[in-house]
């Protein structure tokens, strides 16, 4: 077996199962807006795990962030009812700003091309 795909597999199936339980089972008032869990990182001995999660909409991130890290231990407890592993890594949950950086990069190089656009349709005249 290849180092770390143990490791991955586990990140990979509680990337899976988060979702339904923030949305259904986590009734922290600070957990607003949509929750979306991008990444799981579970560490080597399988004692941890970061997981990165944006909030869209209007909701105030550190918020919805601390919300999260407090009520991790709830969660972390349903995750062992519904994983089939000896034991289930701690949860801590990191904003993750990626999904915001490609959406300025795209609004960027839209602009651009449309400066662009403009700049060869005055000089055609």
């Amino acid at each position: 077996m290849a180092r770390g795909s143990r490791e991955r597999r586990l990140g990979q199936e509680i990337q899976r199962l988060l979702p339904d339980l923030l949305r259904q089972e986590l009734k922290d008032p600070r957990v607003t807006g949509l929750v979306t869990v991008t990444a799981v990182e579970v560490s080597g001995d399988l004692a941890h795990a970061k997981v990165f999660a944006t909030v869209l909409g209007s909701a105030d991130a550190d918020a919805t962030l601390e919300g999260l890290n407090r009520g991790s231990g709830f969660l972390r407890s349903i995750l062992a009812q519904r994983l089939r592993t000896r034991t289930v890594p701690a949860l801590r949950f990191v904003y993750d700003a990626s999904v915001e950086r490609g959406a300025r990069l795209t609004r960027l190089i839209e602009s651009a091309v449309r400066e662009e656009r403009d700049k060869g349709d005055s000089e055609d005249r």
